[in-house]
């Protein structure tokens, strides 16, 4: 692997460092920086290590501010989408993998954007939007490692604040990392002994990343926040769609 594709693999893990530390928005960055080094499918597998490291890193700095009502909400739905991301993505050819990624991106930031629009639409609590949040999460994160873009909706449609907002989606994505990263040993093989070795590289990136992203989410005001992540996200799906 040449100088270059190296940059590109700490430049995604610095990424994932940031998104972990609370600032959202960034999984099209990294998830496409890492698949374009190391292919669609076994990037999905060699990501999953950090992002625990990232996770446990959050679920400690912000504990405080988790809301685990609407934890509880999303997280069962979730893993059963983490089943049937396991099941369907075992087999897809990587070309199809990245029409999935840019498709989900796109649809799923027209939905942020719709649903900021209508700031006075109540908060929905029918078990239904959490059920097709969570499910519809969980095959993106096994299969492409997007969800961030599906659970960014819900939490946003109800209307977390900026570190409730974080320190619940840290809790949520530690659990089903772990989950994740179970089937990524044991069924996919995406996860072994060469790709761990690669993530020891890239660690401090990640590190570097997460104490970046502390810094950032203190200097964003709490009406910022939410803008934010619109826009980044955004511009992420616009990235995944030309560079895909």
């Amino acid at each position: 692997m040449n100088e270059l594709y190296w940059l590109f693999g700490l430049a995604a893990a610095f990424l994932i460092g940031m998104a972990k530390a609370g600032i959202k928005g960034l999984g099209p960055f990294y998830v496409l920086l890492m698949s374009q080094v190391f292919g669609s499918k076994a990037s999905t597998g060699l990501i999953v290590p950090l992002f625990v490291i990232g996770d446990l890193f959050a679920v400690i700095y912000y504990n405080r501010h988790t809301r685990w009502t609407y934890l509880w909400k999303l997280l069962p739905w979730m893993a059963l989408g983490v089943f049937l991301g396991t099941w369907l993505g075992k087999d897809l050819p990587e070309a199809i993998f990245r029409q999935i990624m840019a498709s989900l991106i796109l649809v799923t930031v027209i939905g942020l954007f719709w649903w900021d629009r209508r700031k006075t639409q109540p908060i929905p609590n029918q078990w239904w939007f959490a059920a097709a949040i969570g499910i519809i999460a969980g095959v993106t994160t096994m299969v492409g490692n997007l969800a961030g873009a599906f659970t960014t909706i819900f939490f946003l449609a109800v209307r977390l604040p900026k570190n409730e907002f974080i320190g619940t989606a840290a809790w949520l994505y530690f659990i089903i990392n772990l989950l994740k990263l179970f089937f990524h040993t044991f069924s996919w093989g995406t996860v072994n002994l060469e790709s761990l070795k690669i993530d020891l590289y890239l660690l401090p990136a990640t590190i570097l990343g997460i104490i970046t992203g502390v810094f950032l989410v203190k200097k964003i005001k709490d009406d910022d926040y939410r803008k934010f992540i619109l826009w980044v996200t955004g511009l992420g799906a616009l990235w995944v769609l030309f560079n895909g």
